[in-house]
């Protein structure tokens, strides 16, 4: 497959020159990170200097089972649409699970791989991905996305934690919807005023576990520090490193992100973005948890921890606690914590939807997904519903 082809197409009542490349680094940084501020929902994980991390690290390559194949819409010079856009040979590293959709295919004989996948890699963090500079570039970048799908003969086409901008065009495209659950704490309307003054707003059970999981920690004398953007020193990035790829091993499973990835791209080129909470003893750090920042949206969002000593209820003061009193304390409006977790629901993460857009090149299976979807869709529902019966705050009279 030549992914650096060039053809004029017709798509809508515009035409569109479609440009694919095989590596973030063919786009310029410029035209990229400025269409993504164009969107309604930019997280630094779309920023040029975050894909062009992943591929140069050898975290997201060929050789890890992600194949670029970036698509680019063109009017002129200006780049009107793009997307990210991977060949997977597998379903690793994407937290929208369908590996029930890879076995139906195996049982009838059907190869389900490769499939392509519109998202971020390794990242359940919702946002845009469908860049354009407006509706009708998004919808032409879709049918673009199809087209380029049905040319290489997937199985399928997978746009993941997708912001509702982009899933406007997907609906109308015919693509079939599905929805996970995560848990994000959000800030009051009227915001804390300190981190006491958010305990106070919880459940008295609620309140008094939270205070207990701290204070074993507070016993077991382990401190806290936090540090921020450039102030985080290799030191510190080598010693998240070590917790990180701990985090993994614990799981028989190597880190999906490489070394070079944390200590060179993200530590020189978005250095602002990370927030780095160290828990020491004795002196010594032990744990580590690390937390990526959107200061124009006011957003954090968890992202990895690890330890190398054990301490009771040390993650969730780490990984939660921690993060929300910082949240708190610079005027953040949402810490998002993160894939799947019913754990934390009691620590003041509250359930929401996050969605994603999938196409069948199969009919058949096209239309036995869109049932399965359907029933997921209703338990997705009750889940909720049964969730909000759990709410850690305060029941309003």
């Amino acid at each position: 497959m030549n992914k650096n082809a060039e053809r004029d197409d017709q798509l809508g009542k515009t035409d569109y020159v479609i440009r694919l490349l095989d590596s973030p680094l063919k786009i310029e940084a410029a035209d990229w990170n400025q269409l993504l501020a164009m969107q309604a929902e930019p997280t630094p994980f779309m920023r040029h200097e975050y894909l062009a991390a992943l591929h140069l690290s050898g975290s997201a390559t060929p050789a890890t089972g992600w194949t670029p194949c970036f698509v680019t819409l063109w009017q002129g010079n200006r780049l009107a649409a793009a997307c990210p856009m991977y060949f997977k040979t597998h379903s690793y590293g994407e937290y929208v699970f369908d590996w029930a959709w890879a076995s139906a295919y195996q049982r009838h004989g059907l190869a389900y791989y490769p499939k392509a996948l519109v998202a971020v890699p390794f990242t359940p963090v919702a946002g845009s991905r469908l860049l354009a500079i407006d509706a009708a570039s998004r919808s032409a970048l879709v049918a673009a996305l199809i087209e380029v799908c049905q040319h290489q003969q997937v199985s399928s086409l997978h746009l993941l934690f997708a912001s509702e901008e982009d899933l406007a065009p997907c609906r109308q495209a015919g693509l079939s919807l599905r929805h996970t659950v995560q848990f994000h704490w959000n800030n009051a309307a009227t915001p804390y005023q300190d981190y006491e003054d958010f305990l106070r707003h919880l459940a008295q059970d609620k309140r008094k576990k939270i205070r207990q999981e701290q204070r074993k920690v507070k016993d077991a004398g382990v401190h806290h520090r936090w540090v921020h953007g450039r102030n985080i020193s290799s030191d510190d990035w080598d010693f998240f490193y070590r917790c990180y790829s701990q985090t993994y091993a614990e799981h028989g499973n190597p880190p999906y992100l490489q070394q070079d990835f944390f200590l060179h791209h993200m530590a020189q080129n978005m250095p602002d973005a990370w927030l780095m909470f160290i828990a020491e003893r004795a002196g010594r750090p032990i744990a580590c948890s690390l937390v990526a920042l959107d200061p124009a949206r006011r957003i954090a969002y968890g992202r990895y921890w690890g330890a190398l000593e054990r301490v009771d209820c040390l993650h969730f003061d780490l990984c939660y606690y921690q993060p929300i009193q910082w949240c708190i304390d610079q005027g953040m409006a949402r810490f998002e914590g993160g894939a799947q977790g019913e754990h934390k629901l009691s620590r003041a993460l509250l359930p929401v939807r996050s969605s994603s857009a999938h196409w069948m090149a199969n009919p058949a299976f096209a239309q036995a997904v869109e049932r399965a979807l359907d029933q997921e869709q209703s338990a997705i529902g009750d889940y909720l519903a049964e969730l909000d019966q759990h709410s850690p705050f305060k029941r309003v009279p």
